[in-house]
């Protein structure tokens, strides 16, 4: 199984997506139209009917087609639990997304795929989205916590412990458990000396 890409640190292009309530079925549409996932990401937006770029939609502007930095409003990644969601991000080019808030599961997928999702209040996150609108670089530190913005002013962040060390090692879920093993064993160990009856019931009960 291949493993989940470390994270550390980013620069570049941050692309103002600054749209409430995009929602998975938007990033990775189920009938795109379009062959891979990096074609097929935000096709509703991306396109018009008849099949060349939107104009208006920033990630087809030259100064983000590469952006690896997303900006984007609030609930980000609601809807569907779809992991494609993600894989789309990730397939162009996209290694960070900055929001208001992001749905629930899609965060979960985030830091399972390595793809680092930011939270920042609405009031940073515009003026941070005015600082990049011609597509000066961002940075984000994952190491520090900070969000370094094109004027050079620093934006701490947090993430959750347990969730940062998971991208900057590169582990999803099954390699923390993995890790924690011993951890898993010795919790047994003692567990079958407290309650024996637990472990001598057949299979099928338990």
């Amino acid at each position: 199984m291949e493993r989940a890409p470390v994270f550390t640190a980013v620069h570049g292009p941050a692309a103002p997506l600054m749209l409430a309530d995009v929602d998975t079925d938007l990033i990775a549409p189920a009938h795109g139209g379009r062959g891979s996932a990096a074609e097929n990401a935000f096709a509703p937006l991306r396109y018009l009917p008849d099949g060349r770029d939107a104009p208006g939609f920033v990630l087809n502007a030259p100064e983000f087609r590469d952006a690896p930095i997303l900006l984007a409003g609030r609930n980000f990644g609601c809807g569907s639990s779809r992991e494609s969601a993600v894989w789309s991000l990730q397939a162009l080019g996209i290694r960070c997304v900055i929001a208001e808030s992001f749905g629930d599961i899609f965060l979960g997928n985030c830091y399972q795929n390595g793809l680092l999702p930011v939270v920042l209040p609405k009031e940073v996150l515009t003026s941070l989205a005015g600082e990049a609108a011609s597509g000066a670089p961002v940075g984000v530190d994952l190491v520090e916590c900070v969000v370094t913005t094109p004027s050079g002013a620093a934006i701490p962040f947090t993430v959750p412990s347990s969730r940062r060390a998971q991208l900057l090692d590169g582990l999803d879920d099954l390699d923390v458990g993995v890790r924690r093993r011993s951890l898993v064993r010795d919790f047994q160990r003692r567990d079958r000396a407290r309650r024996p009856w637990v472990y001598d019931l057949p299979e099928a009960a338990r």
